[in-house]
């Protein structure tokens, strides 16, 4: 097998240095940042092109050196904090842009700020796809031989894949952008191009979706030279799934195209759920890139960059605090909320499935080792919860949370590498929070889910309870162990069986349809319990099946305020949310009040209406209620 993709990104680097080939002002081009476009005069060459299009997934996560959160590649802070799946975390007074954003006050300065950087991350990444895609046609025409007609399609639809993908992303978030091509000749600006966002929403996702049709066409249905990593034409067919599904909020026949779509992809074969749930989110090196994997950014360490660039940067500041191995920031921490949502009731199914008594425990306190309420294992490999081993690092401590009078006594957990697994970086500041856990953009649960969905809406209940009930048979393999390579005191002395049992994944949680008696695995810090659906009784018993499994599958990944939005009845969901948080955590009593259609979509960056300006006229159009010259429709 040949180098992984994710080992190319420090080389990308070298190739642009070394042929010259970009007109910014900098000289750094993957730590800098992001500039709007690219100028290409003379990298025709194979390595050229090469090295251009490792650049282009390189912007798949923050590709500047300091103080990008707002452009990390999970969207943990416009997915998660704004969802009710995590408090920004931390203490009062680090990162108020996140807090701001978090609080909905979206048009002040800070927050704008980091809608700026999520803004330039994506249209960097359209660019350089943009670029490649020129390169590419001018080294065919200048030397026909250097790069063969395989290779080249390839390369073609990997540009054309990314390109969608970035274009994707700043759908979800403003919904109104411009739509850039490789051959887009508007006058270029400090910042980005003058191209108006004037195009209706249901014309940017079938521009995203043609994108994905050429892609298609283009790629092989295998990683082009064994680098995994590499986007494919099944990716592309899945990714069209999604850019479907999302479409389909305002255009509902768009749902039996999605069928069709994500049936295929089903169908293939190509991809499969992982046998356990510890092997989706995982440093260790035997499950990288697995059957589950759609779409990740390739995260690497010890790679030879001095400061850890190219390990999860995005994600630096999401793990435990001082006190802990990692030693900082205690961001991204999870909410009672979600906490609480894992719980399950007599036959192993979701409490929410029936009642609101989830978010009602008794007591109404931290959920820790030792309050044997029956939960979904999920919850154990999604939040540190205090002395629940936290994978293999011994178990979680409150000692571990910066103030957890301000953001609760819980942390990340997906986003963490294993003691055991190599993952950590040996360079930068704080190289502990440095790792190369690939952080998964989409993934194959994602996308069944997604198909669930679709079903539903057209009335295949028995397909879609099927898809839902694989997701939880998976979530019953395993549950968090031990954890530890070797005998650890702390851990020991609270649990002796961890002396001889030092498995990260403990034994299966018995599992039972619902109809039928149901047993728990019980750990010495949890009651895990995981039933499975026995039918759907209704279309809209079945829709909030798949809602609620879709939170319970991808918590934390920066997913659920994207489906809260699309779904419909987000501000409902966040006023109830609120409601309940602020006796938890008083800050959320400050927040502005979700209003809709006003908080449907993020306000564009000021910074951008700005330099999109001609004669004091800008291009760009602000989104609803958020102000500015001009009102998008």
């Amino acid at each position: 097998m040949k180098i992984l993709l994710r080992s190319r990104l420090v080389v990308a680097a070298a190739v642009l240095a070394t042929l010259g080939a970009i007109t910014i002002a900098c000289t750094d081009f993957l730590n800098q940042a992001p500039q709007g476009t690219v100028e290409i005069t003379s990298l025709e060459t194979k390595a050229g092109v090469e090295g251009m299009l490792v650049a282009a997934y390189r912007s798949l996560d923050c590709s500047s050196s300091s103080g990008a959160w707002g452009c990390a590649a999970s969207n943990w802070v416009w997915g998660s904090v704004t969802s009710g799946d995590a408090y920004k975390g931390s203490n009062l007074g680090d990162q108020q842009p996140i807090n701001d954003v978090e609080s909905f006050y979206w048009s002040v300065g800070s927050a704008d700020g980091y809608l700026n950087q999520k803004w330039s991350q994506v249209y960097e990444g359209v660019a350089r796809a943009n670029a490649t895609l020129r390169l590419l046609a001018a080294v065919q025409a200048k030397l026909p031989n250097e790069i063969d007609s395989a290779s080249a399609a390839s390369i073609r639809g990997e540009a054309l894949f990314l390109r969608a993908h970035y274009h994707f992303e700043a759908y979800r978030m403003w919904g109104h952008i411009p739509y850039y091509f490789e051959n887009d000749t508007t006058p270029v600006v400090q910042g980005g191009f003058r191209k108006p966002n004037d195009l209706t929403l249901p014309a940017v996702v079938n521009l995203i979706i043609a994108d994905l049709n050429s892609a298609i066409a283009l790629l092989p249905a295998t990683p082009r030279d064994a680098d995994k990593g590499r986007a494919t034409s099944w990716a592309a067919r899945a990714y069209k799934g999604r850019v479907q599904v999302y479409g389909a909020a305002l255009t509902p026949a768009l749902w039996d195209s999605a069928l069709v779509t994500l049936r295929a992809v089903q169908a293939s074969g190509i991809y499969g759920l992982e046998t356990s749930f510890d092997k989706v989110w995982t440093a260790r090196s035997a499950f990288r890139n697995g059957k589950e994997t759609i779409l990740a950014f390739q995260a690497s360490v010890k790679d030879g960059d001095p400061n850890g660039a190219n390990s999860n940067f995005g994600e630096r500041l999401n793990f435990p605090h001082e006190g802990s191995h990692f030693g900082c920031c205690g961001f991204h921490q999870p909410s009672f909320n979600l906490v609480n949502f894992f719980q399950v009731d007599a036959v192993g199914l979701p409490i929410a499935i029936a009642s609101n008594a989830w978010n009602n425990p008794t007591p109404d306190t931290n959920f820790a080792a030792g309050n044997f309420r029956p939960v979904d294992p999920r919850v154990d490999w999604t939040v540190g919860r205090d002395n629940v081993p936290y994978k293999d690092w011994t178990v979680h401590n409150r000692s571990w949370i910066r103030d957890a009078s301000y953001s609760g006594p819980y942390s990340p957990k997906k986003n963490v590498h294993e003691r055991s697994s190599g993952g950590e970086n040996n360079v930068g500041w704080q190289n502990t929070q440095l790792n190369d856990v690939p952080m998964h953009l989409y993934r194959y649960a994602d996308a069944l889910l997604l198909l669930a969905e679709a079903e539903v809406e057209v009335g295949s209940l028995a397909n879609a309870l099927a898809i839902v009930n694989q997701i939880r048979a998976r979530a019953g393999a395993t549950a968090q162990g031990c954890g530890l390579p070797g005998a650890d005191t702390v851990e020991t002395n609270k649990y002796p069986t961890c002396l001889t049992d030092t498995s990260i994944a403990a034994m299966a949680v018995p599992l039972k349809v619902a109809s039928a008696t149901l047993d728990t695995l019980t750990t010495p810090w949890a009651a895990y319990r995981v039933g499975l659906y026995p039918a759907f009784a209704s279309q809209a018993y079945a829709r909030e099946a798949v809602h609620i499994e879709r939170r319970l599958e991808l918590a934390m990944e920066g997913q659920h305020f994207f489906d809260l939005r699309r779904w419909g009845g987000a501000d409902t969901v966040i006023a109830n949310y609120r409601s309940k948080e602020t006796s938890r955590i008083p800050y959320i009593a400050a927040a502005a009040t979700f209003t809709l259609p006003k908080y449907l979509l993020f306000p564009i960056p000021s910074t951008q209406i700005d330099l999109s300006a001609t004669g004091g006229t800008p291009a760009l159009c602000q989104n609803p209620g958020w102000g500015g010259v001009t009102t998008c429709p």
